[in-house]
């Protein structure tokens, strides 16, 4: 008799509230296994949290320029009339069939810029190599002064760039959760109810504004002008008839120049129609570039 009441005295009962919350935990998880639904991350398997994050690893492709002697190279005496001219930095030359984007370089003082290559139409005495003002500009050349000069085409290549992913770390690595205690709430229900009834209501998100549609190349490049003024000059002439011109300045090897471009253009057959109205203005070596 003594004995069974001490084993009794033992075993202190489990709250009731204690039990309630057990018994519906229990319940809960039986119901998600049979329904196939996904259980919380620190009740998952290694394999499966694993799983359910495959690494992605993103390619961009980069347009560089690549000098390509195949297509068109020269070295020979150049020369600049000494008269300004229109279309940016430029060379012609009779051996030319299609116009190209070349390097010109003056191995005299080490200078040089980018530019279009066109083809001489008429014979001019004097070097058959053909420079415009600006040209002439960029590399130190003295007006009615032949200077020998190197024209070499250029090519797009596009090569891929692949960003770094950061290594997914290893749940074992990682510091043990926290014991979870259980205690009695106080109507839940009740609780959950007035907290829903008190939080504001969340205003409907603004629907994103639609986009306009991408295009590799949605700039057009009308020249590259060592003489801002020029550029502003050509840049005010698009604008009066009803195209966007911007000026970007930038610079290679302590060399400032400014390019004038037109865009973006937010479709192809918008691209073609600014294109058209650019040729007609004068700017045949006018191309499509990527920014």
């Amino acid at each position: 008799m003594i004995s069974q009441r001490v084993s009794a005295v033992g075993r202190s009962p489990m709250p009731r509230g204690a039990r309630v919350l057990l018994a519906g935990t229990a319940i809960w998880l039986l119901a998600a296994c049979e329904n196939g639904a996904q259980l919380p991350g620190f009740l998952q398997s290694k394999d499966s949290a694993a799983a359910a994050a495959p690494a992605s690893r993103a390619t961009r492709l980069v347009e560089r320029d690549v000098e390509a002697p195949d297509v068109f190279q020269v070295t020979e005496g150049g020369l600049w009339d000494g008269r300004p001219s229109l279309g940016g930095v430029w060379v012609a030359h009779p051996d030319v069939r299609e116009p190209e984007r070349v390097i010109i370089r003056n191995p005299s003082n080490g200078k040089f810029v980018i530019g279009a290559l066109f083809r001489k139409e008429r014979a001019t005495p004097g070097p058959e190599l053909q420079v415009s003002s600006d040209a002439a500009d960029a590399l130190g050349l003295v007006a009615g002064q032949p200077t020998n000069l190197n024209v070499t085409a250029l090519r797009r290549e596009k090569t891929p760039e692949t960003p770094q992913v950061p290594e997914t770390l290893d749940p074992a690595g990682l510091d043990a959760p926290e014991a979870i205690t259980a205690s009695e709430l106080d109507a839940p229900a009740a609780s959950a109810a007035a907290a829903i009834a008190a939080a504001p209501a969340t205003p409907p998100r603004p629907k994103p504004a639609p986009q306009a549609a991408s295009l590799d190349k949605p700039y057009i490049q009308l020249g590259i002008f060592s003489i801002e003024k020029n550029a502003e000059n050509t840049a005010a002439a698009m604008k009066s008839r009803g195209l966007n011109a911007i000026i970007k300045k930038q610079s290679s090897q302590g060399k400032t120049f400014w390019r004038v471009l037109v865009g973006p253009a937010a479709s192809a057959a918008e691209r073609a129609a600014a294109l058209g109205t650019i040729k007609s203005a004068g700017f045949t070596d006018a191309y499509a570039v990527t920014n």
